[in-house]
C-alpha cells in the first residue's frame, strides 16, 4: 500500500471527506481515505439532522449529481419535514431528523462497497510538495504516501482547542485529539490562516425528561425523501421531536456564569457562527427577549440520548446543569455530556480556485470547515466538488464548475472564492439570486445530466430523470390544450371563493389562479383520468403544478440569468496586471489583484469592486 501511488488522497473522513472519497473513486481514480479514527467516518458531531432551509436543497443537489448524502440521509432518517411549505416552492426545504449511529454506519458501509477506495487510520501531519506541486502526504509515524492530488478536509481538528467554562484542552471533537503540523506547514508555504469557533449543546438522558410539559413536533403526514432514486422509499413510521422554552429564570442562572464564560472572559478570541449563536450569546445580544425556543431531538430510533437544539454553550458544566434544570420538562434532567465550544484553524477561501484547488500548490484541494464554512451539507457539497475536480485533474479532463444559476453548490463555492468569509459561512436561500430556478424539486433536471457526463450519476438516475421531465412537460401541455365547461369547474371555483367562468376555458388558465390547488383540479374528471391512465406519481404532479403556477417568475429569472451569463463568458487573462488600469480605484486594484477573478461576472461580485471599476476593466479587455 505505501509503495503505491494514488490518484487522490483524501485527508479526513467527515462529511466533506466522505463525499470527496466517494466521488473520486466512483469516477475511476485510485483513492485513499486517511482519517484519525475509522470508527468515526461521517460522524454527526453536532445536531442529528440533515437538510433544512437551503441546506436541504444542497443535499438534493448532491444526490442529483450522484453523491451519497441523500441516500444515507434517507436510510437513517427517523423523521421527515418539508419546511416553509406555506411559502412558494423556491423556499421549500427538506429536512430529516437522523439516527446518528445508523447515519455513520450506513456511510461507512457505502464507502466500503465503493470500488477503487482504500482506507487507512493515521494522522496526516505534513504534505509532500515538489516545485509548488503536491506529490503526497506524510503521517505522524513518518510514513510517506505518494499521490497525484490531495484533498484536505480537516474539519475542526486543525489545532482544535475545546472550551468548557474556564477549562480548555486540545481536541478536534469531544474525546478525540486535535491534528497538528499541517497548519504550520501551509503557513510556511505562504498560506494565510485564521481561527474560527463553533459550539455544541449538552446531550441528555431522554428518560429523565417530562415530555408532557413540552409541545410535540411530529413529522409530515406524507413524508417525502431526499434521493431521486426510485428504490429509496419514504419513511413509513416516524419519531417525534419536542419543543420547550427558556425563561427569565433560566437566563438569570446562565448570567451567573458569565464571569467564567470563555466567550466573555477573553479565552475565545475567534468568531463564531452568526446564525447559530450559543445560548449565552443569545441572552446577551437579545436581552429584551424573555424566552428562546429549544428543540428536544432524539438521537436515533432506539437510543435514549437526546440533543438539546438551541442550547449550544461553553459555560461551566455546573452552570449548564443548573440552568437546564429550570427549563420546563427538564426538572429532573441527567447529563450524558456537557456542551462545549471549539476553536480551530481555517484558511480564507479566497486562496482557492473555483475547483477548490489552491492557487499556491498545484493538485492540493481544500473542502469543508477548513474553508470557513459551517454545516454538514455545506461541507459535503464542497467535498463532492473537490473530489470530482481532483479526479478530473488526474484524468486531464476539463474542470467541473457550477454557476450561480445552476445550483446552490455553485452559489456556495462562488461566495467563498469571490467574497471570502470572516465568520463561519452557512447557506441561506437569500444568498441565491436565482432561487426560483434552484428549487429542491428540480435538482435532478438541473444536475443529473452533468453527473452522468462525469461518470457519477448512473444510467438508472438519468432514465428516471428523463421520464419525470417528459411526464411533467406532457401534463403541463394537457392543461394548456384541454378546456373545461362552466358547469364542471364553477362549483369547484365557488367553493374556493374564486370567480366563476361564463364559458369554457383552458384549464391552464384556471389552475394558474393562486388559490386553486392540484386537489381542486383533480375533481375535474378529465384531470383525474389523465393522472390514472398515465400512472403519474406525486413528484410529476407537483412538478407540473409548479411549472404552471410559477411560469412567469421562472421565465423572468431565466432571462436575468442569461444576461449575467454573458458576463461569465468574458474571460480575464491569467495573472492579469490590474495596476496598469490607471482609471480604476485603488481598492478595486487591490481586491482584484488579490482574488484574481477568472471572468468579468466574478469580478463584479467582489466586495469593494465598484460598477465603474468593472466598466474600466471591460473597456480595456474590449480593446
Amino acid at each position: 500500500m505505501f509503495n503505491e501511488r494514488y490518484d487522490v488522497i483524501v485527508v479526513g473522513a467527515g462529511h466533506a471527506g466522505s463525499e470527496a472519497a466517494a466521488a473520486a473513486a466512483n469516477m475511476g481514480s485510485k483513492t485513499l481515505l486517511i482519517t484519525m479514527n475509522l470508527q468515526n467516518i461521517a460522524q454527526m458531531s453536532c445536531n442529528p439532522a440533515m437538510g433544512g432551509i437551503a441546506k436541504g436543497q444542497i443535499v438534493r443537489e448532491i444526490d442529483a449529481l450522484g453523491g451519497y448524502s441523500g441516500i444515507v440521509s434517507d436510510s437513517s432518517a427517523i423523521q421527515f419535514k418539508m419546511l416553509n411549505k406555506s411559502k412558494g416552492p423556491a423556499m421549500w426545504s427538506p429536512r430529516v431528523q437522523s439516527d446518528r449511529m445508523r447515519f455513520a454506519e450506513d456511510w461507512r458501509l457505502m464507502l466500503e462497497r465503493t470500488d477503487n477506495l482504500d482506507f487507512y487510520q493515521e494522522m496526516v501531519s505534513g504534505l509532500l510538495i515538489e516545485n509548488h506541486k503536491i506529490v503526497g502526504v506524510k503521517t505522524s509515524l513518518g510514513i510517506k504516501v505518494k499521490a497525484k492530488t490531495v484533498v484536505l478536509t480537516n474539519g475542526t481538528f486543525l489545532n482544535g482547542l475545546i472550551h468548557i467554562g474556564d477549562k480548555n484542552f486540545g481536541g478536534g471533537r469531544a474525546g478525540e485529539r486535535a491534528a497538528t503540523g499541517i497548519t504550520e506547514e501551509l503557513i510556511e508555504l505562504g498560506f494565510e490562516s485564521g481561527r474560527m469557533k463553533t459550539g455544541t449543546p449538552p446531550r441528555v438522558d431522554g428518560r429523565s425528561l417530562d415530555y408532557s410539559k413540552m409541545t410535540e413536533q411530529p413529522g409530515d403526514d406524507h413524508p417525502e425523501k431526499f434521493s431521486y432514486l426510485e428504490r429509496i422509499k419514504p419513511l413509513q413510521h416516524q419519531r417525534s421531536c419536542h419543543m420547550t422554552y427558556t425563561s427569565p429564570e433560566v437566563h438569570d442562572l446562565l448570567r451567573e456564569g458569565f464571569d467564567r464564560s470563555p466567550m466573555f472572559n477573553g479565552s475565545i478570541k475567534s468568531t463564531g457562527p452568526r446564525y447559530c449563536p450559543s445560548i449565552e450569546d443569545k441572552i446577551n445580544r437579545f436581552a429584551e427577549r424573555d424566552r428562546h425556543q429549544l428543540f428536544v431531538e432524539p438521537e436515533g430510533w432506539n437510543t435514549v440520548e437526546v440533543y438539546v437544539n438551541g442550547f449550544s454553550t461553553s459555560l461551566p458544566e455546573d452552570v449548564q446543569y443548573k440552568a437546564l434544570k429550570s427549563v420546563a420538562g427538564f426538572e429532573k434532567v441527567k447529563f450524558f455530556r456537557p456542551g462545549y465550544a471549539i476553536e480551530y484553524d481555517y484558511f480564507p477561501p479566497t486562496q482557492l480556485k473555483h475547483t477548490l484547488e489552491t492557487k499556491l500548490v498545484e493538485g492540493l484541494f481544500f473542502a469543508g470547515q477548513i474553508n470557513g464554512t459551517t454545516g454538514y451539507e455545506e461541507a459535503a457539497s464542497q467535498g463532492l466538488m473537490a473530489g470530482i475536480n481532483a479526479a478530473l485533474k488526474v484524468q486531464e479532463r476539463e474542470a467541473f464548475i457550477l454557476k450561480r444559476n445552476e445550483a446552490y453548490i455553485g452559489v456556495l463555492v462562488d461566495d467563498l472564492i469571490t467574497k471570502g468569509t470572516e465568520e463561519p459561512y452557512r447557506m441561506f436561500t437569500s444568498r441565491a439570486e436565482y432561487r426560483t430556478l434552484l428549487r429542491q424539486d428540480n435538482a435532478d433536471f438541473r444536475l443529473t445530466p452533468k453527473g452522468f457526463q462525469l461518470g457519477l450519476a448512473s444510467q438508472v438516475r438519468l432514465d428516471r430523470m428523463e421520464e419525470k421531465l417528459s411526464q411533467s412537460e406532457n401534463f403541463v401541455e394537457f392543461f394548456k390544450d384541454t378546456s373545461v365547461k362552466p358547469e364542471e369547474i364553477n362549483p369547484i371555483l365557488e367553493s374556493k371563493d374564486s370567480s366563476a367562468v361564463s364559458q369554457s376555458d383552458k384549464m391552464f388558465k384556471i389552475f394558474s389562479r393562486p388559490n386553486i390547488t392540484t386537489e381542486d383540479m383533480r375533481k375535474v374528471a378529465s384531470v383525474e383520468d389523465y393522472i390514472q391512465s398515465h400512472n403519474l406519481d406525486n413528484e410529476v404532479i407537483e412538478q407540473a403544478e409548479i411549472q404552471i403556477k410559477y411560469s412567469g417568475y421562472i421565465k423572468k429569472e431565466k432571462n436575468n440569468a442569461d444576461k449575467l451569463n454573458r458576463l461569465e463568458d468574458v474571460k480575464i487573462p491569467k495573472n492579469f496586471d490590474y495596476t496598469k488600469l490607471k482609471s480604476m480605484s485603488s481598492e478595486g486594484i487591490q481586491k482584484l489583484s488579490k482574488i484574481q477573478p477568472v471572468t468579468i461576472s466574478q469580478a463584479s461580485r467582489i466586495s469593494g469592486v465598484s460598477p465603474s471599476d468593472v466598466s474600466v476593466l471591460l473597456v480595456y479587455l474590449g480593446r
